[in-house]
């Protein structure tokens, strides 16, 4: 990897932690500096405002990782059963770290889509993915589940109820709400099953 991608990738990693830590609004530029020991023409040869620095840390860094997470679960012999484990997981393992700071993509939905239209943009790309990818998979084992069912609208029940639950965690700084809600979704879920 030649230098110049090298502070590229660098300038990513450092802008999606001090992101999540902060929030986009937040964030500044000459933390981002200090942190990646560049100046600000290097920042500004890659990248030619935060706007689209925040772009691109959402559509190279979050978007990915958040689909790449998801995506095994939902690709499992049995997807209900799946998400279950995966959420399950979620809620055993989080800590009060992840609890106080949230979900990186999470919050810089909540953040910025009602601010900015091409946030608005890319994060409705990112949600109609992920909801294809569930939606698809479980139209894939489709005989084993009730009739009738919408399988986009039941995707995308899960990741609000997902999300909701991480939101209403977050802003109480209580895990046994997620813990509740995550159980509670599982047996949605499970019910989804002939």
């Amino acid at each position: 990897m030649r230098d110049s991608e090298q502070t590229r990738q660098k300038i990513l990693e450092v802008s999606a932690d001090e992101i999540h830590k902060k929030g986009f609004t937040a964030t500044s530029l000459s933390c981002i500096l200090a942190r990646c020991e560049i100046s600000k023409g290097a920042l500004y040869h890659h990248f030619a405002n935060k706007m689209e620095l925040g772009y691109a840390v959402f559509e190279e860094v979050y978007a990915p990782a958040f689909i790449k997470l998801w995506q095994p679960t939902v690709e499992a012999d049995d997807p209900i059963e799946g998400l279950c484990e995966f959420f399950s997981a979620m809620s055993k393992n989080m800590t009060c770290d992840e609890l106080v700071c949230g979900c990186p993509l999470n919050n810089l939905c909540q953040e910025m889509s009602g601010v900015d239209e091409g946030f608005r943009i890319r994060i409705l790309a990112m949600q109609q993915q992920l909801n294809l990818l569930i939606a698809t998979n479980l139209s894939r084992v489709s005989q084993q589940l009730q009739p009738e069912l919408d399988f986009s609208q039941v995707a995308y029940f899960i990741v609000s109820t997902f999300h909701g639950s991480s939101s209403l965690s977050k802003s109480s700084l209580n895990k046994e709400l997620f813990v509740k809600v995550i159980k509670e979704l599982c047996r949605y879920m499970r019910q989804l099953k002939r």
